[in-house]
């Protein structure tokens, strides 16, 4: 597998984990864990803008972010959308980047201040893991709550993506060299 393709897979996950997790913050009751909920929507926002900004870096513009967050904390069904919104952009800057451009260094400016530089494969895997992290911190907010975050790992949206990877997954029995019989 090459990286792009693993990198298009994991960012279609991303896309289904971010909508889901995000869906369940929005069917939650406002006053039902509220300080849970409002640090769940800024967790997610923060997501939302270290993506932007990373797209920003991709693209060689500048990004217009003074901090990793905005002042002011969107409603679920805004967010979704611009999580949506940013997860389609990766999707498609995916087909239109070559794998040899994936190796390709970027230079760049952290929000404090700090220098950078990455290849875009590095970003874009970064962009992936920096949400997996934080979509981990939403979840167990919410289980702090007594409410069950959605079942967030890439096997699952793998299986879910693609339903025929369930019958390639059947057990089988085989005997190794004479001996006793492995369930493969």
């Amino acid at each position: 597998m090459s990286a792009k393709t693993l990198l298009k897979s994991l960012l279609a996950y991303q896309a289904w984990a971010n909508d889901e997790l995000v869906e369940t913050l929005a069917g939650l009751d406002p006053s039902h864990g509220a300080g849970e909920r409002h640090a769940a929507l800024r967790l997610m926002n923060h997501i939302h803008v270290v993506s932007r900004i990373f797209a920003a870096h991709l693209s060689g513009v500048a990004h217009g972010y003074a901090s990793d967050n905005t002042p002011d904390t969107p409603e679920p069904r805004a967010l979704r959308a611009n999580l949506a919104e940013i997860d389609r952009w990766y999707l498609d800057y995916l087909e239109t980047i070559s794998e040899q451009a994936l190796a390709e260094q970027i230079a760049f400016t952290f929000t404090d201040g700090d220098k950078g530089c990455m290849t875009r494969q590095e970003m874009l895997t970064h962009v992936v893991l920096h949400g997996g992290y934080h979509r981990g911190e939403v979840g167990r907010m919410l289980a702090g709550i007594a409410v069950s975050p959605p079942w967030d790992t890439y096997a699952v949206h793998l299986h879910r993506a693609e339903p025929a990877r369930r019958l390639q997954g059947e057990r089988r029995s085989t005997e190794i060299d004479g001996g006793p019989e492995y369930e493969l």
